[in-house]
This record gives C-alpha cells, sequence and structure tokens, in this order.
C-alpha cells in the first residue's frame, strides 16, 4: 500500500534535522554541555587507545578488546556528536541525502560492532575466571582479532543492508526529520513505498543481534557467579570480581538503555522519549566506558602513570649536552 499521493513527490535531496529541542533559549547551553561531553569522549576513548597500545603491561586479551570498545565508542559519538552540535549554532538544520545514508550506514556498523564486543569481553572475563590455566592458550592472538573482525564484518553487511534497502525506497512529501540524527525509525515514517518488509528485516536484525550477544552475556556471567561461588578464599571472591566489575557495570548501563527503548509498551512510546534515550547511549555511554574503566581499573591508573612519568623524563642525552 502507498502512502504517498505521487503526483504530490518531489526528490529529496536533503533533511531537516529537529535535532533534540526547538527552543532556541536551550541551545546554546546544550551546545556547551555536549562540547563538553564530546570532548571528554574524545579524551578519554582515543587516550584508552593509545595507552593500551603503549603499556606493553597492558598488551592483555582483557585490554586488547577494551582498546576496540573505545574504537567503537569513539566512532559512533562522532558519527553523531559534531553533526548535532553544529545544529545547535546553525539556523537551518540540514543534512544531505547522501551524508544522511552515510551517517546511518557508519552508526550501525560501529553500534553493532559495541554489542558482540562487550560479548566477546564476557566471554574474555569467563575463559580468565574459569580456565585460568587455559587462558592464554584459549585467547591467543588469532582467537581474539576473530572475535573483533567477525562483528565488525557482520556489522558492516547488516549496515549496508539496510541503509541500501531503505534509501532505494522513495521519500516522498516532507523532509523533516523528528530526531537529531539520520535513525531508521525516524526514516521509516517518512517513506512512500511499502515499508513492511524492511520493517522485519530491522525488527529480525535487531532482535537477533540484541539478544544473541545479551544471551552471551548472560550465560558467561552466570558461569562466572558460579565458578565465584565456589572459591573458598574471600580474598579469591574479591580478586574475581573486581576484574568483571568494570565490564559489568558499562554492560549493565548499555544494554539496559537498549532494552528500555525496546521493551516499552507501546502506548508509552515516543520519539521525546526515544530522543532522550538516545542521547544517554550515543552521546553519555561513550564518555564514561573510559571513566569506569580508568576510575575503577587499577591497572589502568598505573599504566597512565607509568606512561606520563615515562613521557615527562628529560633523556639523560640532553642533560649532558
Amino acid at each position: 500500500m502507498e502512502k504517498c499521493n505521487h503526483t504530490a513527490m518531489t526528490m529529496v535531496t536533503e533533511f531537516i534535522l529537529l535535532g533534540i529541542t526547538d527552543n532556541p533559549g536551550l541551545q546554546p547551553p546544550l551546545f556547551g554541555i555536549f562540547l563538553i561531553i564530546y570532548l571528554v569522549t574524545v579524551t578519554g576513548n582515543l587516550g584508552m587507545v593509545i595507552l593500551t597500545n603503549l603499556d606493553s603491561k597492558l598488551h592483555t586479551p582483557m585490554y586488547f578488546f577494551l582498546r576496540h570498545l573505545s574504537i567503537t565508542d569513539l566512532g559512533y559519538s562522532t558519527v553523531i556528536g559534531p553533526k548535532m552540535m553544529a545544529n545547535f549554532v546553525v539556523h537551518k538544520n540540514t543534512i544531505s541525502y547522501n551524508w544522511c545514508a552515510a551517517q546511518l550506514a557508519l552508526f550501525e556498523i560501529f553500534i553493532i560492532s559495541e554489542l558482540f564486543i562487550l560479548s566477546a569481553m564476557a566471554y574474555d572475563r569467563y575463559v580468565a575466571i574459569c580456565k585460568p590455566l587455559l587462558y592464554m592458550v584459549i585467547m591467543e592472538k588469532k582467537m581474539r582479532w576473530m572475535l573483533v573482525l567477525v562483528p565488525y564484518l557482520y556489522s558492516t553487511f547488516v549496515s549496508l543492508l539496510l541503509t541500501i534497502k531503505l534509501f532505494t525506497l522513495s521519500f516522498g512529501g516532507s523532509n523533516i526529520i523528528r530526531y537529531f540524527y539520520c535513525d531508521c525509525v525516524p526514516l521509516l515514517s517518512m517513506l512512500c513505498s511499502d515499508t513492511h518488509e524492511l520493517e522485519l528485516i530491522i525488527l529480525i536484525f535487531s532482535g537477533c543481534n540484541l539478544l544473541s550477544s545479551l544471551s552471551i552475556v548472560l550465560v558467561s556471567y552466570m558461569f562466572i557467579l558460579v565458578a565465584i561461588l565456589k572459591m573458598k578464599s574471600t580474598e579469591g571472591r574479591y580478586k574475581a570480581f573486581s576484574t568483571c566489575s568494570s565490564h559489568l557495570t558499562v554492560v549493565v548501563v548499555f544494554y539496559g538503555t537498549l532494552l528500555f527503548i525496546y521493551l516499552q509498551p507501546k502506548s508509552n512510546h515516543t520519539f521525546d522519549i526515544d530522543k532522550m534515550a538516545s542521547v544517554f547511549y550515543t552521546l553519555v555511554i561513550p564518555m564514561l566506558n573510559p571513566l569506569i574503566y580508568s576510575l575503577r581499573n587499577k591497572e589502568v591508573k598505573e599504566a597512565l602513570k607509568r606512561t606520563l612519568t615515562n613521557q615527562c623524563k628529560i633523556p639523560t642525552y640532553y642533560l649532558n649536552i
């Protein structure tokens, strides 16, 4: 069934993003808040990538996955953040047709990758606690790369499939997106073509991605909990739990936000609620993740101290000149 009058259709070359708010008085303070959030996000995640590369004591499977978590956090926050902030200071919040498609595709790649990198990190913690003697054998270099490359390749496939199918359909009538970035849900409502097939594809992939990655996390932590409860030493239990606490915090915040969005009753499901939740997981969570791992992780704090100390040392060669 067609949703638009074809005689009134015009070719869409750009979209107008309504953004977070249309209140002019709120835009300058919101710009300042989100600029600070984005700068902290870039500093924290880029710092984590550099630190885990520079410090040899962080060349372990756990920090290998943390590095890729930081890459995905930095990726999707950069796809969304700068354009959203620019919209606070320009008169007309437009985004070109091609950049809208690119933004959607890149966002999907990074967000889907993050889901499965978090599940890979859960599996890594399971092996570390439940099979400590075989940890470095199981989590050898090839296995680590497989656990991140497969999500990257899969997310690229899903992203291109959804984006190409969506943008080959006809947009007509209004070109106003009631959101602060190009996302599937608001774009679907603007299509003139029959969207049932595309909606079904999105539902299947979204459900499978969320449930499969969450299942891996839950099963991994179920085995971890059993292993911790079997430990006789209180110190051993504390040490085992402390190695998981940062990841568990990140998982609860990230999946909790996604489940809040997708499990809302239809009667309570509004774009305004989605907007607030989306702001949290697209901009706030990428800022929180490196803070959680640095503030709650003794190894990261010590590695940061070592790196800063080494960088600040004046080579003896120059002192002897």
